[in-house]
């Protein structure tokens, strides 16, 4: 089967994903957990130790800086589902304005970062990377302030891993998912409305104000 973007969107839109089982394998299949990883965007826990570090000075934070940077990080590990199809798809989706990479920098360095998918109100994480202690964890404090302050309501993480756990992350059933995604397809949110957090203090600030 001929994968469109059309037919990716669509697919985010009905709560499924691609996957591939390995780099080199030219074949990509559908995904549709039976337990989905959620990120609850009004329960992100910053912990004090990921506090003290978000409000250092040694790092900048980029948004849709270095998508073909993101996208590498992620697939540079030992086993992963990123093959070459999935990695022009989804830079295709980047031209086009529908995924979204947000950027951390350190020493003029891409260490770490997130990218994923934007349908409506839900943004599809696809996948993250850290070359730095804590680097994917300040991608994701920021990233999840910037979705709060431009509308969205889903924040998709797929499976849940120890590391998103230990940040807010749930496991939530395909029902339940099925009924976040519906309500967050009812609204029109957009990454690009709002700029980036001033500060990793600004981020600190108001995940306390909301959370």
């Amino acid at each position: 089967m001929t994968v469109t973007l059309d037919l990716l969107l669509h697919a985010y839109r009905s709560g499924i994903f691609p996957m591939a089982e390995h780099r080199h394998d030219p074949e990509i299949f559908w995904v549709e957990p039976r337990r989905r990883g959620i990120l609850p965007l009004d329960g992100f826990h910053i912990s004090r130790s990921l506090a003290k570090r978000l409000k250092r000075n040694d790092y900048q934070v980029t948004l849709n800086h270095d998508f073909d940077g993101v996208i590498d990080g992620c697939a540079d590990r030992a086993e992963t589902w990123i093959n070459d199809e999935i990695r022009s798809l989804y830079t295709d989706l980047y031209h086009q304005g529908d995924a979204h990479s947000l950027e951390v920098w350190m020493d003029n360095e891409l260490v770490g970062g997130v990218y994923g998918v934007t349908v409506g109100g839900a943004f599809c994480g696809e996948s993250m990377f850290s070359r730095r202690r804590d680097a994917s964890k300040i991608a994701l404090a920021w990233i999840v302030d910037l979705l709060n302050r431009t509308g969205f309501r889903l924040f998709d993480t797929q499976f849940i891993t120890p590391h998103l756990a230990s940040l807010g992350g749930q496991e939530i059933t395909k029902d339940a998912y099925r009924r976040h995604l519906t309500d967050a397809l009812e609204v029109e949110a957009d990454i690009l409305s709002a700029p980036l957090a001033a500060s990793g203090q600004e981020v600190v600030q108001r995940n306390t104000q909301t959370s």
